[in-house]
């Protein structure tokens, strides 16, 4: 069987890190191969050892970004390898359904605005809008921040199943805070989030950054599921006296992304909320 040698890897600075750069070099090469390729094959190809070789397949195998099909004794990409690319364009996707949105509430409020999602008991940002006057915050895309602590991550914790929420927050070590700021329990974990779901909204003033307050409201996918947070955070002085004027913008971007995901809008005024679940509710 023939197959394309790839290029080798141009010289470039920092640590060097051969075993993370032969892994992506064999997945490269198994990814533009039609075929089933042998180790042998790929070892030629990339003049690795076969010894080599076949141990970086079988973490690739492990990971299950690599599948072998023992009949034949080929190797060809993994489903892992799909779940990632599908990860990847999911998120792509929401960034760009939401990037309008962030822009018409940052103009609107006058105050930055941020879409994050959940992942474990961490929130992950994916996009940022400035306004004319912006202020420091740890908001920039990419920059990970424990779920409990911020007014994104409650807004979307508050609208997921009992089970899911426990599975994060049972173990008292995940209760790190900033400070002392924030909860220091799942009792107390609950309370705020029956809170933020009567409300319909969450807020959060001076936890994560001295000064800043956030008001975030959770968006839904077709399934029903809190997949993102639209936040405006802005100075908690430059805020007073407008924190329900910035609450109803901000419940309004995050129920037009819920519509653009073909999601159900929920039935929430800021001021009224959504029906509070009633393992939040138990703070006890």
């Amino acid at each position: 069987m023939s197959i394309v040698k790839p290029e080798p890897p141009r010289e470039q600075p920092g640590p060097r890190m051969p075993a993370v750069r032969n892994c992506i070099a064999v997945l490269r090469l198994l990814g533009t191969s039609t075929r089933l390729v042998s180790a042998g094959a790929l070892a030629r190809s990339l003049s690795m050892p076969r010894s080599s070789m076949y141990q970086l397949l079988q973490v690739l195998v492990d990971e299950g970004l690599v599948v072998h099909v023992a009949d034949v004794a080929g190797f060809a990409l993994g489903d892992g390898i799909f779940e990632l690319g599908s990860s990847y364009s999911r998120r792509s996707s929401l960034e760009n359904l939401a990037q309008p949105l962030l822009v018409r509430l940052a103009r609107t409020v006058g105050e930055s605005a941020t879409l994050s999602i959940l992942q474990g008991s961490e929130i992950v940002y994916l996009a940022k809008e400035q306004p004319r006057r912006p202020v420091s915050l740890v908001s920039d895309p990419g920059v990970h921040l424990p779920a409990h602590l911020t007014a994104s991550g409650r807004a979307m914790l508050a609208a997921l199943p009992r089970p899911e929420v426990l599975a994060w927050f049972s173990d008292a070590d995940t209760f790190g805070t900033r400070g002392g700021r924030g909860p220091h329990s799942l009792r107390e974990l609950r309370a705020l989030l029956a809170e933020d779901a009567l409300r319909g909204w969450s807020v959060e003033a001076d936890t994560v950054t001295d000064g800043i307050t956030c008001i975030a409201a959770a968006a839904f996918d077709r399934t029903d599921r809190p997949v993102a947070a639209v936040t405006a955070s802005f100075p908690t002085r430059r805020g007073e006296g407008r924190r329900d004027e910035i609450a109803r913008e901000v419940v309004r971007a995050a129920d037009e992304l819920t519509r653009r995901m073909h999601g159900p809008v929920p039935d929430r005024q800021h001021t009224t909320g959504f029906p509070v679940p009633s393992w939040a509710a138990r703070t006890s």
